[in-house]
């Protein structure tokens, strides 16, 4: 079942589809109707998704890389005739540790995915939408971005660069039609979040009484606030960052929500 949101028919890619926050955002919009173009590097769980989903085309790439990136709007225009949006969900998380600890090629190495591939994917996108003078563009910044975060010195600083480059960028393209925006989210349920859980570095209750929610939030609402963003629905809504987290951003008392 579809919602009225418009999105039946736009022609849209997901990046980092294959798992995650990326999944399941290409499969609430193939169920509204999207013509779905699919990105992951991970080519078996990747085509097993789009075999789900019955994408019209999906490719192996790595955001960090250019000319995968490019080939992104090849893609577009040959596989799906134009490009109405892109979601840009592919990332990676970072090691927690003092500054002092962190090996600096491994925090290169996550400023490079989160900030160069998300660069890379939304210009690639953009040469085609300009093209249009139309589209909408959605990257994923993470609270992290927003907030100040002892021992995520690659993660935290890459992902507010990635808000602040929304930004400018809503400001360079949206006179042409081109709209983008970001969304931050909190702590959701995702294999990535959980394996934190289960190696210890994430406490799940401790995250639940910090947040307003109560709860760490799941995949299909940061999905569902993807596909507004897309849709007309957000029509004169450019340049933001849009947290999805539960209230975790908006909450500044000292110790768990429950005792205030």
């Amino acid at each position: 079942m579809t919602s009225d949101l418009g999105l039946a028919g736009k022609r849209i890619i997901v990046t980092g589809a294959a798992s995650g926050i990326g999944l399941e955002t290409a499969r609430l919009l193939a169920s509204e109707g999207a013509v779905m173009v699919l990105m992951d590097r991970d080519q078996r769980a990747l085509d097993a998704v789009a075999d789900e989903l019955r994408a019209v085309a999906h490719f192996c790439g790595d955001v960090t890389c250019e000319a995968d990136c490019e080939h992104m709007g090849t893609v577009a225009r040959t596989a799906i005739g134009g490009l109405d949006g892109l979601v840009h969900c592919a990332g990676v998380s970072d090691r927690v540790a003092r500054a002092f600890d962190i090996d600096i090629d491994e925090w290169q190495r996550i400023v490079d995915v989160t900030l160069r591939g998300a660069f890379l994917a939304c210009r690639a996108a953009a040469r085609v939408m300009l093209e249009q003078k139309s589209g909408s563009i959605v990257a994923l910044s993470s609270i992290r971005g927003l907030i100040g975060s002892p021992r995520r010195h690659a993660y935290g600083p890459a992902k507010a660069a990635v808000s602040m480059m929304t930004k400018n960028l809503a400001c360079e393209w949206s006179l042409s039609g081109v709209r983008i925006n970001a969304i931050a989210p909190g702590f959701i349920r995702t294999p990535m979040t959980d394996r934190l859980v289960e190696d210890g570095k994430i406490d799940e209750k401790i995250l639940a009484d910090r947040t307003p929610m109560g709860r760490m939030g799941l995949p299909i609402e940061v999905a569902r606030a993807s596909a507004f963003l897309l849709s007309d629905w957000s029509s004169y809504i450019t340049g933001v960052t849009l947290p999805v987290d539960g209230g975790w951003v908006a909450y500044g008392g000292a110790g768990p929500v429950a005792t205030h």
